[in-house]
Formats: structure tokens, sequence, C-alpha cells
């Protein structure tokens, strides 16, 4: 099991924050423009052969970026807190090492590990890793991590769910890590907003805005989506990706970080009154069931189609090719950047409000 491979050194954040265990792909040319990858992925080919061309976003949207941090900073802050409390009490903080799944996870992971720092004085490791739907966790870098950690207790963190894909294959994928390495993961997921109802460690149930949803690589360390594409890469090396650094003068990754962790002291009161309020349910999946509904009611083949939730909504907007937007009435005067992409799309927006999403993004058939 022990693992002698090294990952090339990424992203624009402080190595102090995080690890990623990727390999740089910079020389390869895989971006496609969202129409070309669409087609390529409805024929069969794996979303993470390719990436999406990754756009300096307009003032307009940047603006509304900026706004959506000040608005949602402190909440933020709060599931931040939530989530690293439950961690502690489920894991101890002796041998806990942090694991973010790339990309939307990773600034999740840093200010969590943050939080950790300044409310324990425990500088936590974390580390920042793929994992990509029907592959699977890169098992290099789980390698990696316990040939660096033997005792580790590793904690995999994301940003949020939307339908239970991710959760699903990190099960998968510790099961079967475990048997062949007699290893002891614990695919427990922690999350800041799980509207899916499928991870064991959340911040809340409720479907919010996380800021870094409303971005690409330039709220996540200027890192590309993880690649895995064996054409040019070696099955037994780490998953792949790409720093952009011609997008440096429009980062805001450390500016997202340092935003929300200013709120943490004024917050303190508010995250223990949330974890002793909380009733802290079971799993049950509530998301699959409102997706299921949403199949059955537009007629959905396939239910890759339909990504529920904000941030999926928002992935969906910024690098699928959309069908139509559902939006919950009820959550109406949060989803500001849904509508203004949308509208900058010509993507059509219908209300609809049997699901417990605040929005979900329905995918064109090509």
């Amino acid at each position: 099991m022990i693992s002698t491979l090294q990952p090339d050194k990424m992203g624009s954040y402080a190595p102090e924050d995080v690890i990623f265990l990727l390999r740089d792909i910079g020389s390869a040319f895989l971006e496609m423009d969202n129409e070309k990858r669409e087609q390529l992925i409805q024929s069969g080919i794996h979303y993470s052969e390719m990436l999406p061309v990754e756009q300096q976003p307009s003032d307009t949207y940047m603006n509304l970026f900026y706004k959506a941090l000040d608005a949602y900073a402190e909440r933020i802050a709060i599931a931040v807190g939530v989530v690293a409390e439950q961690i502690i009490e489920n894991r101890g903080l002796e041998n806990l090492i942090l694991v973010s799944l790339a990309r939307a996870g990773t600034p999740i992971g840093i200010l969590i590990k943050r939080y950790i720092a300044i409310r324990y004085h425990v500088n936590v490791p974390h580390y920042s890793i793929s994992i990509l739907r029907g592959r699977g966790f890169d098992e290099t870098a789980i390698r990696y991590i316990l040939t660096q950690h033997p005792l580790g207790s590793l904690q995999f963190i994301d940003g949020w769910t939307g339908k239970g894909a991710i959760t699903n294959e990190l099960i998968q994928s510790c099961q079967k890590f475990n048997l062949q390495y007699q290893a002891q993961l614990s695919a427990n997921l922690a999350v800041l907003a799980d509207p899916g109802h499928c991870a064991a460690i959340y911040g809340t149930r409720e479907d919010f805005l996380i800021p870094s949803a409303c971005l690409n690589s330039t709220v996540s360390g200027l890192v590309s989506r993880t690649v895995l594409n064996l054409q040019f890469m070696d099955a037994n090396d780490f998953h792949g990706a790409k720093y952009y650094k011609e997008l440096e003068a429009v980062d805001v990754s450390k500016l997202y970080i340092e935003r929300i962790v200013t709120c943490f002291e004024q917050v303190q009161s508010k995250i223990v009154l949330q974890i002793q309020e909380q009733e802290f349910s079971p799993i049950t999946w509530e998301g699959m069931k409102s997706v299921q509904t949403i199949q059955r009611d537009f007629g959905i083949d396939n239910i890759h189609f339909i990504k529920p939730g904000v941030g999926e909504t928002t992935r969906v907007l910024l690098r699928r090719i959309p069908w139509k937007i559902l939006i919950n009435p009820h959550y109406m005067d949060e989803l500001k950047h849904i509508l203004l992409l949308a509208q900058e799309k010509n993507v059509l927006v219908e209300e609809y409000s049997y699901m417990s999403y605040a929005c979900c993004g329905l995918i064109k058939e090509l």
C-alpha cells in the first residue's frame, strides 16, 4: 500500500491551507466549448476526459458574487462551525486528517481547518483529492495520505449534496479500498448544505447558496476540474488537473476564505446554539425521491440530466447545455444569480415546488 509517488505543486492557496494530491496536466489541450462537450458526454465519453472552457466572469456576475458573499458569509461561517464541531465529536483531533473532494470541497475543507486552528489551536492536515462519478476516488491519493499518516482518521468533505451521486461514489470507493488494503476508511461525508438528505455530517439541510458554487476555478485555487484520461495519463498515477495561471488577476480564492474566517468569532454563540437546537436526522435520501418525481413529471429518461440544488443548478448554467431551470417559489428571493445566469443564456425558468431543493437544472438532450 505504501505510495512513493509525489504530487505536483498546485493551486493558488497557501500550502499551509491545503495540499492538492494531483498531477499537473497543464500541457494537455482538453478544453472544449459547452455544446461540443455536452455532445461527447451524451454520446458516452466520460466527463472527466475533457474540460470546460474557463471564462472570466462578467462584471455583473462578479458583483453578484460579492453581494452573495456579503449576504451569506455569516451563514457559511455558522455551517462551517457546526460541521467542524460534529467532526471533532465523531473523530477527536488526535489523528484527524481532512480530505476534501476537489473542487467544490476544497474551500470548505480550508474553512474547517481554519476554524479548528482558531478554536482549538490544533493544525489539522488537509488534502484535496479527486473523485469522479462512475470512477471513484483517486486511490493513489488515498495511499499517499495513509503513507504520510499511518494512523490517520480520514474525514471526507464536500461543499453540498445534489442527488447523492458523489455520496454513493464515496461509499463504493471506501468499501473497495477497505477490502483491497484491509483499511478502515469511513465514507461518512461532511458537507455544509445537505438538501439531498444523504450526508452523515451537515451544517444544514436547507438548500442555500454557497457563494463558491457561483464560480469555477477562480474560487477554488485556480485549479481546473479533475481529469482522468488514460490516453495520456497513467492509471496508477494521481488524477490530473490544470492550474489556470492566466486567471490570477481575477482569483478570489483567498479573499473568499478570509471573508468567512473573519466571521468565526462573532458567530460562535450561534454555532453552539444551532448544535443544541438542530435535530440531526438520519440519512433518508429524500433528495433522490424529489429527483424521481421530477423525472416522472418532465418525462426525462436519463436521471443524470437532472441536477438538483443551488450548487448543481449553477454548474448546469455555467458549463452544461440547460433545457430549463426549475425554481421552488419558496426560495425565489435567494436565487438572483440563477435568474441572472438563466437570463444571460436565454434559458427557460419554470416554477416547481414538489422538491426538497430551492432549484433544479435540467440538461438538454441533444
